[in-house]
């Protein structure tokens, strides 16, 4: 009865992540979609659960079995302007934990003025906060992340928090720019 269901649970995660710049904020897009390696699928958004036993895989191994048309399930941060010299950024935060078969969480921020460092902690900082509240460890939003990590290193139930993060300063010529930082699931 359940060997259907579990078909649609990911085996594998990649990141990724692109830029593009062109007059219109769609072209724009598709062209961080083309700098991220993944503009010829169809991409479905997801919310933030990394599945059991889901195993990361490198953004070359990931592309390797990405087909035209193919419906791919991301989660994706996505940040668009074209107002110049702004700064943008887009990230994707992973949390996974200690124990391969309880699932790990992914969150996705997007932020104006905030640089690489920054967003991606951010990013980072949700996903284990989420991870820890289901863990039942103690999450203070006053603490500052590196209290907060170090909390999460001494529980041994969180192996790692990362980030993939894309950023970029808006030319001034008017031209939309589009950062994205994704997840992306395969089966």
């Amino acid at each position: 009865m359940f060997h259907h269901t579990r078909q649609m649970v990911p085996k594998k995660v990649f990141f990724t992540k692109g830029v593009g710049t062109q007059k219109s904020e769609l072209r724009s897009f598709e062209l961080a979609l083309r700098d991220a390696g993944i503009e010829k699928c169809n991409l479905v958004s997801v919310s933030s659960i990394l599945p059991p036993s889901c195993r990361v895989v490198s953004r070359n191994e990931g592309k390797k079995e990405l087909l035209p048309g193919m419906v791919a399930f991301t989660v994706m941060a996505r940040c668009s302007s074209n107002e110049a010299h702004r700064l943008i950024a887009a990230s994707v935060g992973c949390a996974v934990p200690a124990d391969p078969d309880a699932y790990g969480y992914l969150s996705e921020h997007h932020a104006f003025g905030q640089n690489e460092k920054t967003a991606g902690d951010f990013a980072e900082d949700m996903a284990a906060a989420m991870l820890a509240s289901t863990l039942g460890l103690e999450f203070d939003e006053e603490r500052s992340w590196d209290e907060n990590r170090a909390i999460y290193q001494l529980s041994d139930k969180i192996v790692r928090a990362t980030n993939i993060t894309q950023t970029a300063v808006i030319g001034s010529e008017g031209d939309f720019t589009t950062v994205v930082a994704a997840a992306i699931f395969l089966f």
